[in-house]
């Protein structure tokens, strides 16, 4: 009967090691063009601008796949909005087969002057609903994540409409070049791992 059970035992997932997800944060909609929130949008579109490729809409999100260095790049903006995030970055874990080691998140940061650029392995979701859902669908904190600053210049109880809001002129001449670094420092991570892309850039 050894047949029987073979036949019905579940399959090992062979998760493609070359196969990276990058996701950037954001929410949906006309509303949210332009604002310090969707700064994770903006990365990953940069990304695809530059590989000449366009975003189709799929299942949980607006995907796009670029090529790197014999890596295969799948960026993922979430449909879901903000607080459900998490709902997108497990299903297109699971559905491209990529392990979590090579998931990236593209996030907004508000502890971090307007342009600084941080990656790191891991660490608490720093009340960011994004990454709460992400955290609480994969159940940990474990996967890397690109914080880019955006700053704290608002008033004591101003920090929704400060988050929610459009970038100021004075922000938005800085922004291409913020896109420009943070996808370096993203096809990096996929080229040579977060470790050296960390030494390489965590500090300038």
């Amino acid at each position: 009967m050894n047949w029987f059970f073979k036949l019905f035992k579940k399959e090992k997932v062979v998760e493609d090691p070359m196969k990276y997800l990058i996701v950037g944060l954001g929410n949906m909609g006309t509303d949210y063009d332009d604002t310090r929130h969707n700064v994770g949008f903006e990365v990953v579109d940069a990304l695809a601008k530059d590989a000449e490729v366009s975003f189709k809409n799929d299942t949980l999100g607006d995907l796009a796949t670029v090529k790197h260095k014999g890596r295969t790049l799948i960026l993922l903006k979430p449909s879901t909005y903000m607080n459900l995030s998490g709902k997108a970055v497990r299903y297109w874990l699971q559905k491209e087969k990529i392990k979590q080691e090579n998931l990236l998140i593209v996030v907004d940061e508000l502890q971090l002057p307007l342009g600084t650029l941080r990656m790191r392995q891991g660490g608490s979701d720093g009340g960011h609903n994004g990454l709460k859902s992400i955290d609480q669908l994969l159940g940990g904190n474990k996967y890397a994540r690109l914080r880019v600053g955006i700053g704290k210049d608002f008033p004591k109880g101003r920090q929704v409409d400060y988050v929610l809001g459009k970038w100021s002129k004075e922000e938005s001449d800085q922004l291409p070049n913020i896109r420009k670094k943070a996808a370096e420092m993203v096809k990096s991570f996929a080229a040579i791992g977060i470790k050296h892309t960390m030494n390489q850039f965590n500090n300038k």
